[in-house]
């Protein structure tokens, strides 16, 4: 939005009503708002609601961990994918049918994404979703002229994806080898007049080299 904002010089300025920073070009509006990402709903829910917008002529812009760093595509309506952000403008403005425009960074090997999102990618992936911004911008002003098909299928043809590395796994350390304990040596003795038998003990090693509570 503030790439967006920078290239067709429009200021945004923060509007506590709308605790959004807010910018005009026309008919156009462009919205960033200051909320939680789970609140974010509200800011678009008053605009829209104010002045007449329907949920077909909203764009929002969001990531998206089911594509590679590097994608971006345009879609309107479907599901949310547990996304909390794209949760509070469907349930505010009481529709899924705005557009989307999602930039890929890549799911966690994790479970959980809230932390993921909200560190810096490294070097490779931050360039290719740089890409993907740069290309995003090249068609939105075919979208906002009405062509919205033709800025899909031109975004989608140029989609330069990158696979995110796996997590290289740290050698185990190896274990240590067990040692049989040495037979001691016999020490000389007058012949007893009855031979004794003796008692062996056996031990058991437990290795815990390596191993994981």
């Amino acid at each position: 939005m503030e790439r967006l904002a920078l290239a067709r010089g429009i200021t945004l300025k923060k509007d506590n009503h709308y605790q959004a920073m807010v910018g005009k070009e026309g008919a156009l509006w462009l919205v960033l708002p200051q909320t939680f990402m789970n609140a974010s709903g509200r800011a678009v829910q008053m605009l829209a609601g104010f002045f007449k917008i329907p949920p077909a002529e909203i764009l929002v812009v969001h990531d998206e961990l089911d594509f590679a760093p590097g994608a971006a595509r345009i879609k309107q309506g479907g599901g949310i994918a547990g996304h909390n952000g794209l949760k509070d403008i469907s349930q505010r403005l009481g529709s899924h049918e705005y557009w989307r425009l999602r930039i890929g960074v890549g799911r966690p090997t994790g479970d959980s994404g809230a932390d993921y999102v909200l560190e810096k990618p490294p070097a490779e992936e931050r360039e290719a979703i740089e890409g993907a911004i740069a290309r995003a911008l090249e068609v939105l002003p075919q979208m906002l002229e009405g062509d919205q098909q033709g800025a899909m299928q031109k975004l989608h043809s140029q989609d330069r994806p990158v696979e995110k590395k796996a997590e290289e796994k740290k050698p185990e350390p190896k274990k240590a080898e067990e040692k049989k304990p040495e037979p001691k040596k016999a020490e000389a003795k007058q012949a007893p007049p009855t031979k004794e038998k003796a008692g062996l003990l056996k031990g058991l090693l437990k290795g815990l080299t390596g191993s994981k509570k």
